[in-house]
């Protein structure tokens, strides 16, 4: 046999449309309605004209930080739309359409907040809106057609995950399950303060170090062998998981600096996380080497400790203190999302470990 013939098959993924980027704009696009909107209590007789917010004149007071939050939030939505409109409609034709579309939505929103007593809709608001799609779509449009497309995307996705859309997701979601200031780093699963009795400080002293050193690293060995267990055997998983630790704390830490202020962005990383991650990190390059049925009777041990030693020990004092400084009128509803997440990103982890550890069968 030629030695050509011996070569393995490369997959070669073609340039087409990405149905993923049409989702995930119409998905976002419903993300940025609810977070404007919300609480949705619309009040359609209080005489406002719905177009009144376009003569208005501008606000008298235009903070950086809004016009900022505005531009932020529609430039993904601009750098989405560009890959949904491929391969259909390229470069400025796709710039054209993503900024079309933002101001289209930049508008329905704004007519919109006439009629909701907690909003003020302005013009400043809707500039800033299509000047963030814009800038998404700029964004885009350099990218290469493989990106585009999503054939790199895909090829990536089935390197690491294969047909596993449970994990995929669950590892996707994880970063913005931590955005909610929580008492301790990495920790999820804040509702069970419901079911079990928290320890007053009256009567215990603990060591606020060590006692966030252990939850930290219970919660990130936990959370990497659950996802390890979802990622195939080849893919390099160490390497991958602490990608995501990494994206985790820069997204923490630029939201942190919404939420609290720029002089706060990193009042989170204290000792006892830092070592945490760092302990947990040493740990999972051992564990990785476990069985995948081990591995994940581990994941179950370590994420139902952590989330006990979470809601039974008290929360840090200097947590408690830190809360004084978190503004709740900035990203309020964009917070209350973000709670939602970080409530249920556990009990559905927990869900997949107990099906996937079920689904194992012992090999004779």
């Amino acid at each position: 046999m030629d030695q050509k013939d011996q070569r393995p098959y490369k997959l070669v993924w073609p340039l087409q449309a990405m149905p993923l980027a049409r989702a995930m704009s119409l998905s976002y696009a419903l993300l940025i309605i609810y977070v404007s909107l919300n609480p949705f209590d619309f009040d359609f007789r209080n005489g406002i004209d719905a177009w009144a917010w376009i003569q208005a004149p501008l606000p008298r007071f235009i903070t950086l930080f809004d016009v900022s939050i505005n531009i932020l939030a529609y430039i993904p939505f601009g750098f989405l739309l560009v890959f949904a409109t491929y391969p259909r409609w390229r470069n400025f034709v796709a710039l054209s359409i993503a900024l079309a579309l933002s101001a289209l939505l930049a508008l329905t929103v704004e007519t919109l907040q006439s009629w909701l007593p907690t909003r003020i809709p302005s013009q400043m608001d809707w500039w800033a809106n299509v000047l963030g799609g814009l800038l998404g779509g700029l964004l885009a449009i350099p990218l290469g057609p493989q990106w585009l497309s999503g054939s790199v995307i895909r090829r990536r996705f089935d390197q690491w995950f294969g047909l596993n859309w449970a994990a995929c997701a669950l590892f996707l979601l994880f970063p913005w399950s931590q955005i909610y200031p929580q008492s301790s780093w990495l920790g999820t699963g804040v509702w069970g303060h419901a079911i079990f009795a928290s320890i007053d400080w009256g009567t215990l002293v603990i060591n606020h170090i060590a006692q966030e050193t252990v939850i930290t690293a219970l919660c990130w060995l936990g959370v990497a062998l659950l996802l390890s267990s979802g990622l195939r055997a080849k893919a390099p998983q160490w390497r991958i998981l602490n990608g995501l630790l990494c994206l985790t704390v820069v997204m923490k830490t630029f939201f942190t600096a919404l939420q609290f202020g720029l002089e706060f962005s990193l009042i989170w990383l204290t000792a006892g996380a830092l070592w945490g991650m760092v302990l947990a990190s040493i740990l999972l390059r051992w564990a990785l080497s476990l069985n995948q049925k081990r591995r994940l009777f581990l994941a179950l041990f370590c994420l139902v400790t952590g989330t006990i030693a979470i809601n039974v020990l008290p929360d840090n004092p200097y947590f408690i203190l830190n809360l004084r400084h978190w503004h709740q009128g900035r990203l309020l509803h964009f917070n209350e999302l973000m709670q939602w997440v970080s409530v249920v990103w556990l009990p559905i982890a927990l869900v997949w470990i107990v099906y996937n550890a079920a689904e194992l069968k012992p090999k004779p």
